[in-house]
């Protein structure tokens, strides 16, 4: 057997495993690394997750992290996005899906459009990332 041959070991369950894994970080408020703000009320999240799923989000945490005096745990105030959509997207986000009502769904997207949310918005081909 020569010591050059590469074997390729593969977690079946990976994705499942992860969808589960951030749906359990995000319920436990675990490792939560960023405040995000709007209509008055608060809800933590990652910023790993956040910058994956949105290059609105990656722009904007670039930036707190490139000012003098970064914050670890920076607060981000939504302007305009109400509490509901942001809680929803923040389930788009962590599981890869959500239930939204019929009667609200072009007001999500939009918001959705606002924040450049993956899979939701159309995101412009500079911030696309390797999928």
């Amino acid at each position: 057997m020569s010591d050059d041959q590469q074997f390729c070991l593969r977690w079946n369950e990976f994705q499942s495993n992860m969808v589960s894994s951030f749906r359990h970080l995000r319920e436990e408020k675990s490792f939560t690394d960023v405040t995000l703000a709007c209509d008055g009320q608060t809800c933590k999240a990652h910023k790993m997750v956040l910058s994956a799923c949105s290059p609105y989000f990656k722009a904007l945490l670039e930036l707190t992290i490139l000012q003098e005096n970064p914050s670890k745990h920076p607060i981000i105030i939504l302007k305009d996005v109400p509490f509901n959509h942001l809680t929803s997207i923040l389930e788009y986000m962590y599981a890869g899906e959500v239930n939204v009502a019929q009667a609200e769904l072009p007001a999500f997207l939009k918001t959705a459009e606002r924040l450049k949310v993956k899979g939701l918005a159309e995101v412009n081909q500079n911030d696309r990332q390797d999928r």
